[in-house]
């Protein structure tokens, strides 16, 4: 019976990674993921995020379909790709809707070799409806963080009576 367990458990190895960490080796899960989005590929696992942008368009290269966002030190341009959505006041635009010296926000995916491809690239200012939207994530977070403050320090330490 003891020779049955350990063949089981020899041939069967358990899964030791922890829930939230990402397997070594690529398998054919990951591979499928690769074809979702273009930065994708770019990572082993095939899961990267969108990292979000907000500021004033400084210049726009149609050719190129590229716009640049100026910061305090430093600018960043952004590549515009089929699969970029494009926005202006909630109703779809285009790359010609994208002109200098407009507000704009979105996110984007940073691709291997260190460029940035638009993901999301959202014009002008909020809408009526994207504020509302903020506002009730705000309101929402000052809920959560002001149930947990006084749970924590309201609840006391049980210490076992003998």
């Amino acid at each position: 019976m003891v020779a049955f367990f350990a063949t089981v458990v020899i041939c069967f190895p358990f899964n030791t990674e922890a829930a939230g960490k990402k397997p070594s080796s690529p398998d054919a899960s990951s591979s499928t993921n690769a074809d979702a989005s273009p930065a994708a590929a770019a990572s082993p696992g095939g899961k990267v995020r969108a990292t979000s942008f907000k500021g004033i368009i400084a210049a726009v290269d149609d050719k190129a379909k590229t716009f640049t966002i100026a910061g305090k030190e430093t600018s960043h341009s952004l590549k515009i790709t089929d699969k970029t959505l494009i926005t202006r006041g909630g109703q779809p635009a285009t790359i010609k809707d994208v002109v200098s010296n407009e507000e704009v926000r979105g996110s984007y995916y940073k691709m291997p070799d260190g460029s940035m491809e638009a993901k999301i690239v959202k014009l002008g200012p909020l809408t009526e409806a994207e504020k509302a939207e903020k506002e009730a994530r705000r309101v929402k977070r000052e809920e959560k963080r002001a149930s947990i403050s006084p749970t924590a320090s309201a609840t006391p330490s049980v210490s076992p009576s003998t």
